[in-house]
């Protein structure tokens, strides 16, 4: 993917994007018409966060649920709150930080982290501090969970010039499930994922439209569950895999 034309954003600028009122909306393609809409989207006068030098960025993550999967579940059966726990290494520079996203029952989305040491990436449940973390921040303690699903990427984030709305966009999406042992890809898939403020127009929405990228909420960690666990209940992802495999043309299960 070519980014050369993208001017950049720092860290600290995109730190400074705060999307009080902000909407979550989440997109699947594929690679060559992700081309287009990076090549509309720089156009358009967005910029591309870069950082080590570099405006693609390397993620690792693990995924914690409890033996009966209840954060997989709770998504699965459309459960209104519900949470995720991960820990997350961003690739280039060793940072190491454990995660809670807690969703509300008007669908807005809160993370809290707090950095950890890089050793304690895989599993973070023998780090006291971080453990205390968990259960000031989660429903869940860490007795409660262990290792479920492990997910790397590269991630493009851009931001447009008002500032008002951040793009992440996932490609190379891989699985490997910690309990099975199965693995999975989603080969040539694009998760795009816009965070906008409410109160403004998004041109990347046009853009997608435009390129024909239709809405698709899709959870990395849901369908790499679905896709890596034959015995697992997955029958309300089982529609979203099917537009995945028409989309990339290939068969995923």
């Amino acid at each position: 993917m070519n980014l050369e034309k993208f001017g950049t954003v720092t860290l600290a600028e995109m730190d400074s994007v705060r999307l009080l009122n902000r909407i979550d909306s989440k997109y699947f393609t594929d690679e060559k018409t992700l081309e287009g809409i990076l090549a509309d989207a720089a156009a358009s006068g967005y910029r591309a966060l870069e950082a080590d030098g570099s405006k693609t960025a390397g993620y690792d993550s693990i995924y914690f649920d409890t033996p009966e999967l209840r954060m997989y579940l709770d998504h699965h059966n459309r459960r209104l709150t519900r949470q995720k726990v991960r820990t997350r290494e961003y690739l280039a520079s060793g940072l190491t930080f454990l995660e809670i996203k807690r969703k509300n029952n008007h669908g807005r989305t809160r993370k809290k982290r707090t950095g950890i040491p890089e050793t304690d990436f895989k599993d973070f449940r023998g780090n006291a501090a971080a453990c205390e973390y968990l259960a000031g921040h989660s429903w869940f303690t860490a007795q409660q969970l262990s290792p479920s699903l492990e997910t790397l990427f590269r991630r493009i984030t851009l931001v447009n010039p008002a500032m008002t709305e951040r793009i992440t966009i996932d490609s190379c999406v891989n699985f490997n499930n910690i309990r099975t042992g199965r693995k999975a890809s989603l080969p040539g898939g694009v998760v795009i994922e816009l965070k906008q403020d409410g109160r403004a127009a998004s041109q990347m929405k046009q853009i997608l439209l435009d390129r024909r990228v239709k809405p698709l909420r899709v959870s990395k960690y849901c369908i790499g569950i679905a896709l890596t666990d034959p015995a697992v209940k997955s029958g309300r992802f089982k529609l979203k895999i099917r537009m995945i495999e028409k989309q990339i043309n290939t068969r995923l299960i």
